[in-house]
């Protein structure tokens, strides 16, 4: 994750649930917000519903790798949260990415350039 910090601080999780812009699918609930920065901030939630904490490292190892090898489609410069929901565990990759994409584009995260060329495909 090259243009990306961890968000980590509970008032930031806050500020965005309470603030910030969200989408939702089976497998995801995201939030965002626009900040003045030049790098991102992302932070990954999963809750004790999702099962032990084997599962639980799971889900935020997918949803890390997913949104590194789609970071450079992303615009830079917005605090995201990225709340895992149970299908996440069991879901294909490929569904999983899809999905992720599907809501970063809704929430227009997406790069202008990029998400034309991805929807003509």
């Amino acid at each position: 994750m090259k243009h990306t910090i961890a968000l980590k601080q509970n008032h930031e999780f806050r500020r965005l649930y309470n603030k910030g812009r969200s989408a939702v699918s089976p497998y995801f609930a995201i939030y965002c917000r626009k900040t003045n920065r030049p790098i991102s901030r992302l932070g990954i939630t999963t809750g004790v519903k999702l099962g032990n904490a084997v599962k639980r490292n799971r889900a935020r190892r997918r949803i890390r790798e997913l949104y590194r090898t789609n970071e450079a489609r992303l615009m830079p410069g917005y605090d995201i949260v990225v709340v895992a929901r149970a299908r996440v565990i069991y879901g294909r990759y490929h569904d999983l990415e899809r999905s992720f994409l599907q809501l970063m584009r809704k929430l227009e995260l997406v790069r202008p350039q990029e998400g034309a060329k991805s929807e003509s495909k």
